[in-house]
C-alpha cells in the first residue's frame, strides 16, 4: 500500500510527452516556499477551505474525537481521518488529502492512457513530496510499468540514501532532480537539510548514466541572485546526462494550501520573479551550454 494525494492526468510539465503524474505523500524537506505542503506528512489528513465554510457546526457534531472546528483545520494529534466531518459538511469545505492505494490500483490508473503515451512519447511520473519516502511502493509501481514498456520518470529532491536511488534506477527512464541552492548553509536554513547528499546523489546518477532533467525553483530573496545561479549552472554543466534544465518560477500556491491544513507549516510568502528575471537566468544557463527553459 502507498499513500497518494493526487493523480494528475494529461500532465505536460513533468517530463516528455503527455504523462500521468502520481503524487505520493511524505517529504523529508520543509521548503519555506513549498508548492505542495499537503505532501509533507506521510499519512492522510483533513484540509479545510475556510472560504466555503458556513460555520454550521455539522463537522463538530460528526467528529467523535473532538478534533474538528468550523472554518479551521483539525487537531492532527487527535484526528483519526475517519472522514466523518467531510461527509457532514454540506458546503464542501472539507476534504481528506491522501488515500491509501495498492500498487495495482495505481498501475491500472496509469494504464488507462497508454495510447497517449505511445503517441506523444509520454509516460508516468512519480512526484510528491518526495516519492522515495515510499521507496518500496514506488519500486513496485515502476517495475510493473516498465514491464509494459511505459516510460517512467521520478521527480525527486535526491535527499535519500544513495542505495535507495540505485535500487530503483534500473526501472527509471528519467530522473527530474531538484537543485534549490548551491550553498549548504542557505539550503539548510530554508529547507531544513543541507545539500551535500543531494548534490552527491545527482552526481552519482549522472555517473551511472541515468538521464536527467535538472529543475531549479526560482525564489527571489533565496536563490535567484547572480552568484548562486552561476554556481548552479557550472555544477550542472559538468553532468553529462542532463538533457535540459527546467527553471521554475515561484508562485503563491503553497501559501493558500498551507492555510487549508490549519497551520502555516513554516510556509513564507515571497515575491514572484518577473519575466526579465527569468530571461537573465536562462541566459546564464545558456552561457554554460545548457538547454534551459521556463517551466517543465
Amino acid at each position: 500500500m502507498g499513500v497518494v494525494f493526487d493523480i494528475k492526468k494529461y500532465a505536460i510539465h513533468d517530463g516528455p510527452g503527455i504523462r500521468t503524474t502520481v503524487f505520493l505523500k511524505g517529504c523529508p524537506l520543509r521548503c519555506v516556499w513549498c508548492h505542495n505542503p499537503e505532501s509533507w506528512r506521510l499519512r492522510p489528513e483533513v484540509g479545510v477551505r475556510s472560504g466555503r465554510c458556513v460555520r454550521c457546526g455539522a463537522c463538530v457534531q460528526a467528529c467523535e474525537k473532538g478534533a474538528a472546528e468550523p472554518g479551521r483545520g483539525v487537531d492532527g494529534e487527535v484526528c483519526s481521518v475517519c472522514g466523518g466531518c467531510v461527509t457532514a459538511c454540506a458546503s464542501g469545505a472539507r476534504e481528506v488529502i491522501g488515500e491509501e492505494k495498492t500498487v495495482e490500483q495505481v498501475v491500472r490508473e496509469v494504464e488507462k492512457d497508454i495510447i497517449f503515451y505511445d503517441e506523444s512519447g509520454g509516460g508516468a511520473t512519480f512526484s510528491g513530496g518526495e516519492p522515495l519516502m515510499q521507496a518500496e511502493f514506488l519500486a513496485e509501481c515502476l517495475e510493473q510499468l516498465r514491464r509494459q514498456d511505459i516510460h517512467t520518470a521520478v521527480d525527486t529532491t535526491c535527499y535519500a540514501d544513495a542505495e535507495v536511488l540505485r535500487a530503483i534506477s534500473g526501472d527509471v527512464d528519467l530522473f527530474l532532480c531538484d537543485i534549490k541552492h548551491m550553498d549548504s548553509g542557505k539550503h539548510r536554513s530554508s529547507t531544513g537539510v543541507g545539500n551535500e547528499l543531494i548534490l552527491a546523489n545527482i552526481e552519482m546518477l549522472a555517473g551511472i548514466g541515468k538521464q536527467m532533467y535538472v529543475r531549479v525553483p526560482v525564489v527571489p530573496g533565496f536563490n535567484a541572485d547572480e552568484e548562486n545561479v552561476a554556481r548552479t549552472a557550472e555544477f550542472v554543466s559538468g553532468l553529462k546526462t542532463v538533457r535540459r534544465v527546467d527553471v521554475l518560477p515561484y508562485n503563491l500556491g503553497g501559501v493558500e494550501k498551507a492555510g487549508r491544513l490549519g497551520h502555516s507549516g513554516g510556509i513564507e510568502r515571497f515575491e514572484m520573479p518577473q519575466d526579465e528575471d527569468m530571461s537573465k537566468i536562462l541566459d546564464v544557463f545558456a552561457a554554460f551550454g545548457l538547454d534551459a527553459r521556463v517551466g517543465g
